[in-house]
């Protein structure tokens, strides 16, 4: 698979603390490339640099062989090929669903209304939430608002998915169906970066694994490398931590 986005010696820091050290990662089309690491590894960083919601110190992002990156990018036009979701849903809580999921489509990239209304119709129709449409946000639980935001994402026809600790904020029981759904993007062929600490989900999900350790990639490979083959002690001491905690 060819590479739909890539990051090439990236860094970042905030005044003197690097958090971000050389970072490069391939990311194929149709593929779902999951980012692990302890708290404090750089994941949600990397993720904000791949939207452009960061500035970089140093390095390249490329989207479809085009540097993102550069000086004079149309930083609103990238965004919208590139869907994000974060561990906060960030609903408008003033709009009912389905107008939190058109909203982008019409001001963002000029969608009639009513065919964005059909769209995000059919959307909540293929993921079970068909009920929900009209609803406000408050009225839903928090695997729903997740669910939506992530719909919402997705109806702007995203190049790439970002889901960025989605599950972090959710009950254990609302997990799954966030997880679900996710899924469900991926057997569609959505291209998509997670960061998560969701290991079981990881392994069943990921076509590819990248541990992050203090802003470098340490390792990245395959679900099965990764999990039952890792290299790096600091991987091994990753791993063992979360299977004393029985996360893994």
């Amino acid at each position: 698979m060819s590479a739909l986005f890539e990051i090439k010696n990236l860094r970042k820091s905030f005044g003197e603390n690097l958090v971000l050290d050389d970072v490069s990662i391939n990311f194929p089309a149709q593929s779902a490339t999951v980012i692990i690491g302890a708290s404090g590894s750089g994941k949600s960083t990397l993720m904000r640099c791949m939207n452009l919601l960061e500035e970089l110190n140093d390095g390249q992002i490329n989207l479809d062989g085009a540097d993102i990156s550069a000086y004079g990018t149309d930083i609103d036009s990238v965004r919208g090929q590139i869907g994000s979701v974060f561990q906060a849903f960030n609903l408008f809580p003033h709009l009912s669903v389905v107008d939190n999921i058109t909203l982008a489509p019409r001001l963002v990239h000029g969608v009639k209304k009513d065919v964005a209304d059909k769209n995000a119709r059919d959307l909540l129709q293929r993921f079970g939430l068909a009920d929900k449409a009209d609803e406000f946000p408050n009225l839903l639980s928090g695997g729903q608002q997740q669910r939506v935001a992530i719909i919402r994402a997705v109806a702007t026809n995203p190049k790439i998915l970002l889901l960025d600790e989605v599950t972090s904020a959710l009950d254990p029981v609302l997990i799954a169906e966030v997880l679900t759904l996710i899924s469900e993007l991926k057997q569609e062929g959505m291209t998509m970066v997670i960061a998560t600490h969701e290991m079981g989900f990881a392994k069943k999900i990921a076509d590819s694994v990248v541990f992050l350790h203090k802003g470098r990639v340490h390792e990245s490979g395959t679900p099965d490398a990764i999990f039952s083959n890792p290299q790096t002690q600091e991987l091994k001491d990753f791993l063992s931590a979360l299977h004393q905690a029985g996360r893994l």
